[in-house]
């Protein structure tokens, strides 16, 4: 009788030690994680946050086939999910809007933008002279993409000059329409009224307070309407198509590990280290539906962001931005998780832009129930 309690006892014993290795070892893995990255990004053993490695593990086995480059994925702040090199920076595309979204709220709550006013007060022409309705949208009209304009931009795609509207045909605030005008066209408001520019106020009021790593804030301009300029290797590059519009557009080039940084911002509601860099107002005003534009799928817009609604529509799921539709940013306030997801579209590349909802189903199944 004696013995058998004493062969418990040591079973209990090996079995205390053994979880006691297990938690040593997941602290000792965050620790030496967190030195390899920088200060602003930590990293955490999944089980620690409620996923699975091995789940994480076949979604890495699936980026290997599916042509991504890099992806990042934080829960409360850590990353939990890291693949290929994340500091490396990639054209962001369309996710660029998003970044617009934060200089212009600081903008807004500096006095320096009043979202009220009209192009026709702030003396906004094109090249193909806007008409007297056209000059009625408002700054907060073209934050919603509803301004109604349907000029040339620059940086347009083929699918969007092909479904442009006819000018003249909605008045402003009563239709969406995703629009580069819109875009270009804030970026010129945001520069005339900070004088300063776009790249260099990322820099000033949301990279340096944050902690990016590889952004910068270097700049050139380039001439789109020439078919063999080179894609530029700096953190940002106007684009200028002149043939079609006098505003630029405003590209950025970015680490996937920036982009999660910026993502953490925006899940804290706008606070970082205690400060509060973009207004807690201004998130919640860009991340409520203006428009929902896809029913089936409950997909809505803001202002500069985009929106996956509960089926009731009266919630958000996420918000995110895509570029070329196979980039993603996207923030899940619930599941308190920043994904960042990267292809280098910069080279020659092969992704099948549907692999990007199978990687959401790989994330999504990796969380322990």
């Amino acid at each position: 009788m004696g013995n058998e309690k004493q062969r418990t006892a040591n079973k209990m014993k090996r079995y205390k030690i053994i979880n006691i290795a297990m938690i040593m070892s997941l602290i000792l893995m965050t620790i030496s994680c967190s030195d390899s990255l920088n200060s602003n990004l930590k990293y955490s053993a999944p089980e620690l946050k409620g996923y699975s490695s091995q789940k994480l593990d076949t979604l890495s086995d699936f980026l290997d086939k599916s042509g991504t480059s890099s992806m990042i994925i934080l829960v409360d702040g850590d990353v939990i999910f890291e693949y290929g090199n994340t500091t490396k920076k990639h054209l962001i595309h369309s996710i660029r809007k998003c970044l617009l979204n934060s200089l212009i709220g600081i903008a807004v709550e500096q006095g320096k933008i009043d979202t009220s006013m009209t192009l026709k007060e702030l003396n906004i022409q094109d090249i193909d002279t806007l008409s007297a309705t056209e000059q009625n949208a408002r700054i907060a009209d073209l934050l919603k993409s509803k301004s109604g304009i349907y000029h040339p931009a620059a940086a347009m795609s083929q699918g969007m000059i092909n479904s442009l509207p006819k000018r003249n045909s909605d008045k402003p605030g009563t239709y969406y329409y995703y629009n580069n005008w819109d875009f270009n066209t804030l970026g010129a408001i945001l520069e005339e009224k900070t004088v300063e520019s776009i790249y260099e106020l990322f820099l000033k009021e949301i990279a340096n307070p944050i902690g990016m790593s590889e952004y910068k804030g270097e700049y050139v301009v380039i001439d789109g309407d020439d078919e063999n300029v080179e894609m530029p290797k700096v953190d940002g590059f106007y684009q200028y198509e002149k043939s079609k519009s006098k505003y630029p557009a405003y590209h950025f080039r970015m680490s996937t590990r920036d982009l999660a940084l910026y993502g953490q911002l925006y899940l804290n509601n706008g606070k970082w280290n205690n400060k509060q860099i973009i207004s807690e107002s201004w998130i919640k005003s860009s991340t409520t539906p203006t428009s929902i534009y896809n029913e089936k799928y409950n997909l809505g817009y803001g202002m500069l962001w985009k929106l996956r609604l509960t089926d009731d529509k009266k919630d958000i799921v996420s918000f995110y931005h895509t570029g070329v539709g196979i980039h993603m940013l996207a923030i899940y306030p619930d599941y308190k998780m920043v994904l960042v997801h990267r292809v280098d579209t910069e080279n020659d590349y092969d992704y099948e832009k549907n692999n990007i909802y199978k990687m959401l189903g790989l994330v999504m199944n990796s969380k322990i129930e």
